[in-house]
């Protein structure tokens, strides 16, 4: 009786325990600050320039990052920087511009400040569980004005609903595959070329499109096949809406023309990493 005792207080505490860690993995991570409504400020005032001293620091030109360094020096600059985006009013009305540009910088700051907490790590799949346990994405939260926010929000519930199809050759989820991390932040002021600059780098990098002019034939980002509605209802909208920044005439034309087959290349999660 005691032994049948002794297994069922096991196997309850194990049950517990289990449940326990489940929970604490589950667990949201905060970062940012709170801050109170009368001390925030419209989206337009937050000087991105803290942003751009890291970038420049550990980003090369490539986009590729140095996560070893920047955790080694500037994990105190950084928090200080998402301190500085949790001042930002939600509430208070701002140009398009400043909110594109805050939101950009929020989404490529905090994915950086994920992979810091995981570092050394291969890449950002190993930190986005899908039923249980922590999931980057989702449980990674920035305090912003009076609300907390997921990376999976700010995509998709803030900068996806704002218009521009170029916002996803500029948030960058930390992989290879990525479009590259800009080494300066995005500004309201230049905002537009920007996005134009660094998705024509995008569609300049043979990973991330290829032309068969022989068979015609598109080989494109899975980024285009993804989220493929944001780029237009159909082949020809999407292929005139990545046209003018394809690397060349013939390429731009044939997009134009939607004289292409259309397949998708495979996606490199591994670490955009300066190795």
């Amino acid at each position: 009786m005691k032994l049948k005792f002794a297994l069922r207080m096991a196997f309850a505490i194990a049950f517990v325990t289990s449940l326990t860690s489940v929970s604490m993995a589950q667990k949201k991570v905060i970062v940012g600050q709170a801050v109170s409504e009368k001390n925030q400020v419209p989206m337009h005032e937050i000087d991105h320039s803290a942003w751009t001293a890291l970038l420049q620091k550990h980003v090369n030109e490539n986009g590729e990052v140095n996560y070893e360094a920047f955790k080694a020096q500037d994990r105190e600059a950084l928090g200080a920087y998402l301190n500085l985006l949790s001042t930002a009013s939600t509430r208070v009305e701002t140009t398009r511009e400043a909110s594109l540009a805050f939101w950009i910088n929020a989404y490529n700051a905090v994915t950086v400040e994920g992979i810091l907490r995981e570092y050394p790590t291969s890449s950002i799949r190993n930190h986005t569980a899908k039923l249980v346990g922590y999931n980057i994405w989702k449980d990674l939260l920035l305090a912003v004005g009076n609300t907390q926010i997921s990376l999976n929000d700010m995509e998709h519930e803030v900068l996806r609903k704002m218009g521009d199809p170029r916002i996803h050759f500029a948030i960058v989820c930390a992989s290879h595959s990525c479009p590259r991390l800009l080494n300066q932040a995005y500004t309201a002021e230049n905002l537009e070329a920007q996005l134009v600059a660094n998705t024509q780098a995008f569609f300049a990098n043979r990973e991330n499109f290829q032309y068969d002019p022989n068979q015609r034939q598109f080989k494109l980002s899975s980024i285009i096949d993804w989220f493929k509605e944001d780029f237009g209802n159909d082949q020809a909208n999407q292929l005139a809406t990545i046209a003018p920044y394809l690397p060349d005439q013939q390429a731009y034309d044939a997009a134009v023309a939607n004289s292409v087959r259309v397949s998708y290349l495979e996606y490199d999660w591994s670490l955009n990493e300066q190795k």
